[in-house]
């Protein structure tokens, strides 16, 4: 099928179905979202401060799903209670990551306690269109009790030729939950708003023109099932070459080879296949952290080209990733937040035979 598509289904866990969400484009993989049961980047905690961690800046708090940490904290005390909100998924034996930066977020809006004013995406480049979106904003949010927590709002690129009436609902449903949860700040740790589960966060998320599937079975029809059992995995095919992607502890190895095309551009042409097809790769296998890249052998006069191709891949691409640069053995290392869960955690290859 040409095109994006979208299928909402389940896959079968060792405790019953578990909620996933699949975008192809063309007919490949292009993002999955498979639910689990660790919390979920977006849930909001009211969380007690526990003990600082002398050296870091940090500070361990408890919420009911176990204990959190918060980098960067100044003038807390143990024993006070805060908000904060999961920002990504934490390694296994670590604390769950949290940012005291709440933002209320859905398919339009996004509001910010704490960060006043209204913005418009600069995706959005029309003027009128910008206006537009700006009336909306001052009509749903002037008067609002959010400025009195000097709350601010972020119009997404998704409000480009939505319906009106939806992003004026959207605004009033986060700037009210914003106010809701904001005024219930005291007490004893516990979970306030639980993240978006795969099916609302492809509502949120994919939100280009696309073709929609949710009945039971759309998965299998669409041989998804198969598509995943490919990423378990290390070998990918880039062209003429190939990659292989294997996480270790400490961090992800990816391999390029050249596989059986021995002339002089043969090494640039499969790393910049490779560069390509990373971001999508990485993504939909849940991988984050310390990635290096063992590239195949290419003049150094050829490493701005690969550079270049791959700061081009990673800005489509919604994960934050840094090109931490060269090694001195000629491997590239990136730097990439732990957004998701390794897909290795999240689905079974028995759930897949």
């Amino acid at each position: 099928m040409k095109g994006h598509l979208i299928l909402l289904d389940h896959l079968d866990g060792p405790d019953g179905p578990v909620e996933a969400a699949a975008l192809l484009r063309d007919g490949q993989l292009e993002d999955l979202l498979v639910d689990s049961d660790a919390p979920r980047p977006g849930t909001i905690y009211r969380a007690r401060a526990d003990r600082p961690v002398k050296g870091q800046g940090g500070m361990f708090l408890t919420t009911p799903d176990g204990p959190a940490f918060l980098r960067q904290v100044k003038g807390l005390s143990p024993g006070e209670p805060l908000l904060v909100q999961v920002t990504g998924h934490a390694e296994p034996g670590k604390a769950i990551p949290v940012t005291t930066k709440l933002l209320f977020k859905s398919r339009y809006a996004i509001v910010t306690p704490g960060a006043p004013g209204l913005n418009v995406s600069r995706q959005i480049k029309d003027d009128d269109i910008r206006d537009s979106l700006l009336e909306i904003a001052h009509e749903v949010m002037d008067g609002h009790p959010v400025h009195d927590l000097d709350g601010g709002l972020i119009l997404r690129s998704s409000c480009e030729g939505a319906d009106p009436d939806a992003v004026a609902e959207d605004i009033a449903a986060m700037a009210d939950l914003c106010c809701q949860v904001m005024a219930d700040a005291t007490g004893e740790a516990e979970k306030l708003t639980e993240g978006d589960a795969p099916h609302a966060t492809a509502w949120r998320e994919w939100v280009m023109e696309a073709a929609i599937e949710t009945e039971a079975g759309c998965f299998d029809h669409h041989e998804v099932v198969d598509k995943i059992a490919a990423l378990f995995r290390p070998e990918v095919r880039i062209g003429g070459g190939t990659m292989f992607v294997e996480p270790t502890r400490a961090f992800t190895a990816v391999d390029v080879n050249t596989g059986g095309d021995t002339s002089l551009a043969a090494g640039l042409k499969a790393n910049l296949a490779m560069a390509r097809d990373l971001p999508r790769q990485l993504r939909l296998r849940g991988l984050g952290g310390v990635v290096i890249l063992d590239l195949a052998p290419m003049p150094k006069k050829d490493r701005r080209s690969f550079e270049g191709a791959l700061r081009a891949a990673l800005k489509t691409d919604d994960t934050d990733t840094v090109m931490a640069g060269w090694t001195p053995l000629g491997n590239y290392e990136l730097q990439r937040k732990r957004a998701r869960q390794p897909l290795t955690e999240v689905v079974a290859k028995e759930m897949l035979e």
